[in-house]
């Protein structure tokens, strides 16, 4: 009797052991998870320097300017290790005060930078798939022909037939084989791309003062 009371309790605890195992490891991946999707991206602006983030030959406005290299290259490193749902935001330290004033035009830049680089991209994209898919009707017609010539001209009863038939069907696949496999393996860099652009365009921003 005793031992039939005792089977569904260490049950019972057993159930309950795992279940708040469970949890626990559920919250702890979801707080991992939390701190590699938000990305920073460490900005110091000031009077003195803000003119380094920019092309020195372009005159134009704050807001207006072209990037520079580097700068680009910075922001782009930074992110290098981000993921498809990965969250980016600026975080801009500002070395007093007076220094938020050019705030809202140097994060206009750098949205208006990466904005242009996001609409070029998606026209590559676009490019892209229009001559895939060109290519790959072409490639169809192509294939049409050939299985619709080739039994006009040779006849069942010869021996090269086989061969030949063989052989556009190899052909076939050859010419088949490069625009289905960009179709199918060569979309996911585009919109990689378009997905990092479209995320530093709307990052969020984040001020603080260094005291």
């Amino acid at each position: 009797m005793s031992l039939t009371l005792k089977l569904p309790e260490n049950l019972l605890s057993s159930l309950l052991r795992l279940v708040l195992f469970s949890r626990s490891k559920s919250r702890s991946e979801l707080a991992t998870g939390s701190l590699t999707e938000r990305i920073p991206i460490f900005l110091t602006l000031d009077q003195a320097t803000i003119g380094d983030y920019f092309n020195p030959n372009d005159p134009a406005p704050i807001y207006k300017r072209q990037l520079s290299h580097e700068f680009q290259q910075y922001i782009i490193a930074s992110i290098e290790t981000s993921k498809r749902r990965s969250a980016f935001y600026y975080k801009i330290t500002c070395r007093n005060q007076s220094d938020r004033q050019f705030v809202e035009s140097f994060v206009y830049a750098i949205r208006r930078h990466f904005s242009a680089r996001k609409l070029i991209t998606i026209e590559k994209f676009e490019k892209f798939k229009r001559r895939s898919y060109i290519l790959l009707f072409a490639s169809l017609v192509i294939m049409m022909i050939c299985h619709g010539l080739v039994p006009l001209i040779l006849s069942d009863d010869k021996g090269i037939s086989s061969a030949v038939h063989n052989g556009l069907d190899i052909f076939s696949w050859v010419i088949l084989w490069q625009p289905i496999e960009k179709l199918i393996f060569q979309w996911n860099p585009h919109l990689k791309d378009i997905s990092r652009l479209d995320r530093l365009v709307n990052a969020e921003i984040i001020i603080t003062e260094n005291e």
